[in-house]
């Protein structure tokens, strides 16, 4: 065990005195969680952490995940401490301001050398779950006798706030039955929330509560670094169990008057109480953002061993080539998020003539003709599997113990599935995706939120896209939430009419590389369309007429209805197009030129579509009318019923159109 002496707290406090004099110079920012965990970080970094500043993506590197967001000003400096290029001191002097790479709570797109989008308290441990996750199955695939070249741990600091949101609860509960050995939590344990003593709200045993979801628990002094180092080591002998370190810290340490109070939280404490703290870390109260030159030496000394690590994995991943060659040419592929040549060639076409088919049926049918053709798509379903056909046949499911199958079982768990499968995207090398019902998306609507802010691939399977689901009813059937998901920046949102535009669906969503993708799908069947001329699009004309007098755009299940409803018109001597309209976000990144071609503005439209109508203005031009829900929610009963009873009829959408040419 390391003797730690007073050089070492200087080491710790250096991230103290940058904190404080960021927060104050920001009049803005958590100082309490920084302060509170500095002597805990140092030590990790200082003995145990595999990382490189000189290539922050170096992908065997530990990952280190700062749950309780607000404490960014921890890995800030850390970052800046060890030598990453980009976090110079003059971004933490403009911590908290527009245009720098220290914002108030981490942003992994943003800043090198940060994990994943943090600060809603929760979303980072269930983003570690996955990152642990993704680790154990990558090994599982890859690794060889002799050659473990994925073999890493995954830490994150949580907080109290993060163990109160029902999120960890799920995450930790699936952490410890998968038995995920390389996960380790240090819980900053300070006993103080923003209103104040943890005690107004908040009685759990909480170590306990971790070792019922089966993990193991330590408990230290947060301050006391060889009790730090020696619960490390203790975690890591643990192979299979995640660890909860519990740690005993002080709030604000070293601020005499605000330390281990709500007023250390969130507050800029003020320019004296900056002084004073110095004075009892024994800085220099008179300087700010000084860094010592021994320290930071000693710090940059750490982030060059640190650095050595990737240039032995090398050496091993070398020798790993030369005695598997095909296993190392995949994994090498999969680090860089290249797909395999001719991967879509598997895809499945369907005839036209064939019996309807719900997208959810055909989805499943998608992922089994390309699940052996795509090696790191890892699939998953919250409690669904049978309703929302993602698991591909004869897939083995992760188990603890066993992490070589292709398929999780979540559980009833869609908040944690959402921000583990962040996770495993942010960890590279994995394509999640995981199936719920659409109505759901609500319990997950935070991870979706962060997947889009963190450009994370991953990919929502939403089966039970509307009304169409019929007896389960109201509560079940999704309204307002398609247009709230295409409302989100970042977000990709795909709705295949048919069979054959969710394959098109599917090989979109594989290759999109700006974010998350949402697949909304049916449970009820749908009749089959031609292939499709332009899905990849946004929006395309599925059936068209010489000189239309009027369009009909839909999407998802209402295109077959629209085509109904232009046949219906046309036996009136109204010539209808109909306009197949899958995704907004794909039609927006057209041309004008383009747009107009399928939407012309001055052309009359009705809108078909079985949820809210809000945002279709923007497409649709000042003529229009809506076959929509507005102001209601569904009703429990057979689909057809529910369409009908709700207007949703070939007669109610030719007498829309009428009206509108009248």
């Amino acid at each position: 065990m390391s003797n730690y002496t007073s050089f070492d707290q200087a080491c710790a406090n250096v991230i103290r005195t940058l904190t404080l004099d960021a927060v104050q110079t920001a009049n803005s920012g958590h100082p309490g969680m920084p302060l509170g965990m500095a002597d805990v970080a140092y030590v990790l970094y200082a003995k145990f952490m595999r990382f490189n500043p000189r290539n922050p993506k170096w992908f065997n590197r530990d990952r280190f995940i700062v749950s309780a967001g607000h404490g960014s000003m921890l890995p800030y400096a850390i970052l800046h401490l060890t030598g990453y290029e980009a976090m110079t001191l003059d971004e933490i002097k403009r911590f908290r301001q527009y245009g720098s790479i220290t914002p108030g709570h981490p942003e992994n797109h943003l800043t090198p050398g940060i994990e994943v989008t943090t600060g809603p308290l929760g979303s980072g441990t269930a983003n570690s779950v996955g990152m642990a996750l993704a680790e154990a199955w990558l090994a599982a695939k890859y690794n060889r006798d002799g050659f473990n070249v994925i073999d890493h741990y995954t830490y994150a600091i949580v907080s109290d706030g993060d163990l109160m949101e029902g999120v960890s609860h799920e995450a930790a509960s699936l952490a410890g039955h998968l038995g995920l050995g390389k996960l380790i939590w240090f819980y900053d344990d300070n006993a103080i929330t923003i209103d104040g003593p943890t005690a107004l709200t908040y009685s759990d045993d909480v170590p306990k509560r971790f070792e019922a979801y089966g993990w193991h628990t330590i408990t230290i002094d947060a301050h006391n670094m060889a009790e730090v180092e020696a619960a490390i080591h203790e975690a890591r002998a643990v192979t299979d169990r995640p660890t909860l370190i519990s740690c005993k810290s002080i709030i604000g340490k070293g601020m005499p008057h605000r330390q281990g109070t709500r007023e250390a939280h969130s507050d800029a404490p003020g320019w004296e109480e900056v002084r004073a703290a110095k004075l009892a870390y024994g800085a220099d109260p008179d300087k700010t953002f000084h860094i010592p030159d021994d320290v930071l030496r000693a710090w940059r000394a750490i982030g060059e061993r640190a650095a050595q690590a990737e240039a032995e994995w090398q050496a091993t991943f070398e020798a790993y080539r030369r005695a598997h060659p095909d296993c190392a040419r995949e994994l090498e592929e999969a680090m860089a998020g290249r797909l395999p040549k001719g991967w879509a060639e598997a895809m499945p076409n369907f005839d036209p003539s064939a019996k309807p088919m719900a997208t959810r049926a055909a989805s499943g049918a998608v992922i089994n003709a390309i699940i052996s053709k795509l090696p790191t798509l890892l699939g998953g379903s919250a409690d669904l599997t049978p309703s929302n056909n993602t698991l591909p046949k004869d897939a083995a499911s992760l188990r603890k113990g066993d992490f070589s199958g292709r398929y999780i079982h979540y559980g009833v768990r869609e908040h944690a599935m959402a921000g583990i499968m962040n996770g495993m995207a942010l960890h590279g090398a994995v394509i999640p995706y995981g199936g719920t019902f659409f109505c759901f998306s609500d319990f997950m609507r935070p991870a979706i939120r962060l997947a889009a802010l963190s450009h994370a691939h991953v990919i929502f399977v939403f089966t039970h896209d509307s009304i169409g689901l019929g007896e389960d009813g109201p509560t079940h059937q999704p309204i307002e939430q398609l247009a709230s998901l295409r409302a989100m920046p970042n977000l990709l949102t795909l709705r295949p009419a048919d069979a054959n535009e969710t394959v098109a669906a599917w090989k979109v969503a594989i290759e999109w590389k700006h974010g998350p993708v949402a697949l909304l799908l049916t449970r009820q069947a749908v009749p089959i369309l031609p292939k499709p001329s332009g899905f990849e699009r946004g929006a395309y004309v599925v059936h068209d007429v010489a000189d239309p007098q009027i369009a009909l755009v839909a999407s998802g299940s209402e295109v077959s209805l629209a085509l109904d409803a232009a046949k219906a018109l046309a036996e009136q001597g109204v010539r209808a197009r109909v306009v197949s309209f899958p995704s907004w976000e794909l039609f927006d990144r057209q041309d004008d030129a383009y747009r107009q071609s399928v939407l012309p503005f001055d052309l009359p439209k009705v809108v078909v579509e079985a949820g809210v109508s809000q945002g279709w203005e923007r497409y649709t031009g000042p003529i229009v009318r809506f076959v929509a829900l507005d102001n209601r929610f569904g009703a429990s009963a057979p689909f057809k019923d529910v369409y009908r009873q709700l207007g949703f009829t070939v007669e109610r959408v030719v007498e829309e159109a009428m009206k509108l040419l009248s």
